[in-house]
C-alpha cells in the first residue's frame, strides 16, 4: 500500500514521519524532499524575513530524535535533497545540500544522482541517462559508481542495463550499430535492443543468467566497470 501525506510546515512533516517509524507499521518512509521542509516561523513570517539556521535546527532536532526510533522499527527512512551552490566559493566544489550537516552525519547512505544525457526515439525524449555515485556507506564499500536508464513511464530500464553489461561482458556482441546474440543478429540500435528484449523474456532471462555467471568469475573492481561505455545517448 502506498500512502501519501502532504504536511503544512516541516514540522508537522518530521512528527507524522516519526510517528509512522515508531508504529513499525511501514517498511519505506520517502520525504520528498528536505529543501522543501519549510519552518513553520518561516511560513508565518514576512517575505524577506531573515531565518538563518532555522531548517539546520529543526533537521538537527527530528535526526536525533528518530534515528533511534529507525533502528528499533528496522525502517528504512529515504530523505531527497536538492544542490544548492554556496556564494563566494573560489577553490573547491562550491556546491552544497540543503538542511545543514545533521543528515549528512545520520544517513547511513549517501548517493549523488545526476542526469547526464536523454534517451531519445527520433525527435521525442523518452528517457534520462542518470549517474549514481555512493558518497557515503556505513554498510558496504563507499564511492561506487553505477550508469542506467529511468524510462518515463517505467522507471528503472532493466532491459538497458541488460544490454549494457552484456556487452561489457561478452555475453551480446556489438559490431557498429548491431547488437547480436549467439552469432544471430538480435537489433539496430541500443534501444531496439532494449525492445528486442521486452518483447523476448524467454532470451532475456538466458542472457541475465549469463551475465551472473560471468559476473561472479569477474574481479570486484572490474565489475564496477560494467556498463560504463555501452550506452549511445544525447550527452547535455
Amino acid at each position: 500500500n502506498l500512502y501519501i501525506s502532504q504536511p503544512d510546515t516541516g514540522e508537522q512533516a518530521l512528527e507524522i514521519a516519526e510517528k509512522l517509524i515508531r508504529s513499525g507499521a511501514l517498511d519505506i518512509i520517502a520525504i520528498d524532499s528536505v529543501a522543501a521542509l519549510t519552518p513553520k516561523a518561516e511560513i508565518e513570517g514576512e517575505m524577506g524575513d531573515s531565518h538563518m539556521g532555522l531548517q539546520a535546527r529543526l533537521m538537527s532536532q527530528a535526526l536525533r530524535k528518530i534515528t533511534g526510533a529507525i533502528n528499533k522499527s528496522n525502517t528504512t527512512v529515504i530523505f531527497t535533497n536538492q544542490i544548492r551552490e554556496k556564494i563566494g566559493v573560489m577553490f573547491g566544489n562550491p556546491e552544497t545540500t540543503t538542511g545543514g550537516r545533521a543528515l549528512k552525519f545520520y544517513a547511513s547512505v549517501r548517493l549523488d544522482i545526476r542526469r547526464t544525457g536523454s534517451i531519445t526515439e527520433g525527435d521525442e525524449i523518452v528517457g534520462n541517462r542518470v549517474k549514481v555515485k555512493v558518497v557515503k556507506n556505513k554498510v558496504a564499500a563507499p564511492f561506487r559508481v553505477a550508469e542506467f536508464d529511468i524510462m518515463f513511464n517505467e522507471g528503472i530500464s532493466k532491459m538497458g542495463n541488460l544490454v549494457d553489461v552484456g556487452v561489457e561482458l561478452e555475453v551480446l556482441k556489438k559490431a557498429g550499430a548491431w547488437y547480436s546474440y549467439k552469432d544471430e543478429n538480435i537489433s539496430q540500435g541500443r534501444e531496439a535492443a532494449k525492445q528486442y528484449l521486452k518483447e523476448n523474456p524467454k532470451i532475456a532471462d538466458e542472457i541475465e543468467k549469463e551475465i551472473f555467471k560471468k559476473a561472479k568469475k569477474q574481479n570486484p573492481d572490474e565489475i564496477l566497470e560494467l556498463g560504463k561505455n555501452a550506452a549511445s545517448i544525447e550527452e547535455e
